[in-house]
């Protein structure tokens, strides 16, 4: 039997973005991350962090910057990922082509971790994110933000709550 997983984008949907943090210090996490994360993993989904980070690609910040930032996610939920996958190419260079829109990592993630990808869902606060949920065949959620431009079309679920997504995957999935 296939796992379900809910897939998270991690700046702006986890975590206050900051652009190119690489200061683990700086984390701080949006309202209702920590009580939705732990919801969902009591349910008995997997979690998964999948994320772009550019900066590395451009030199801002190092692959161990954006690990113990991850790590400090992680801290500040209170739980460990049952898996990160992070894409270090710049936008202008993909040297892997993994960047999301990319559905890559989300099907390395589904390889890994045996998930049922048509039984699980992908949030994130992007065009891009939703682009990659949808083209490795889950179910997204946007979480949008004062500053978010208009909602994708391709998102089954859209909220500036992700204790309503939280509510939305228990609830209707």
């Amino acid at each position: 039997m296939k796992n379900k997983a809910v897939l998270f984008d991690r700046d702006d949907t986890l975590i206050v973005n900051i652009p190119y943090n690489g200061d683990p210090q700086k984390v701080k996490l949006l309202p209702d991350a920590k009580k939705a994360c732990h919801a969902l993993a009591q349910a008995g989904y997997l979690l998964i962090l999948v994320t772009n980070q550019s900066a590395v690609g451009r030199g801002l910040i190092s692959k161990d910057q954006v690990g113990q930032v991850n790590s400090k996610v992680e801290q500040h939920l209170g739980l460990s990922f049952d898996g990160i996958y992070c894409c270090f190419d710049a936008p202008n260079n993909p040297v892997q082509g993994c960047r999301k829109p990319s559905p890559v990592m989300i099907q390395q993630a589904a390889r890994d971790h045996e998930i049922d990808l048509g039984s699980s869902i992908f949030i994130g606060d992007k065009e891009s994110d939703i682009q990659a949920g949808h083209r490795a065949g889950c179910r997204t959620a946007l979480i949008t933000h004062p500053h978010s431009p208009p909602p994708s079309p391709l998102a089954d679920y859209v909220s500036s709550s992700l204790w309503e997504i939280c509510l939305w995957i228990l609830d209707a999935i």
